[in-house]
């Protein structure tokens, strides 16, 4: 499924990549709850702000909402950086992802910290 392509592209930061892999009407809630879109996704991968060197992701659950649109559901452990704070901590992470002219692109996200893991 292309989330492994998303998640490969974020560790290389490869923003062609991502740009075919993102919508361009993408809305993502971020863990602070500021709400991104594509081009300021884009910008934090291009420049350096954000970088993964692990992403581990567990409990992955999905729903078929109809044969063009999926949402999926886990819980990652990343590592790595956002802007010049260390990042090494539990979220849960929810995308939705819209068939687009046959290809897959994410259309909408959502991370939250994980204060307790159940």
């Amino acid at each position: 499924f292309t989330r492994h392509a998303t998640v490969a592209a974020q560790f290389k930061s490869d923003v062609i990549a991502l740009n075919h892999l993102i919508d361009d009407a993408l809305l993502f809630t971020g863990p602070d709850g500021a709400l991104l879109r594509k081009a300021a996704d884009l910008a934090m991968h291009r420049d350096g702000t954000l970088q993964f060197t692990r992403h581990q992701p567990r409990d992955m659950q999905f729903v078929v909402v109809s044969q063009d649109v999926i949402v999926v559901a886990v819980r990652i452990h990343p590592a790595g950086c956002f802007q010049t704070t260390a990042i090494e901590s539990d979220f849960r992470d929810t995308r939705a992802w819209a068939r687009r002219d046959a290809r897959w692109q994410v259309v909408a996200g959502h991370v939250s910290h994980v204060s307790r893991l159940p």
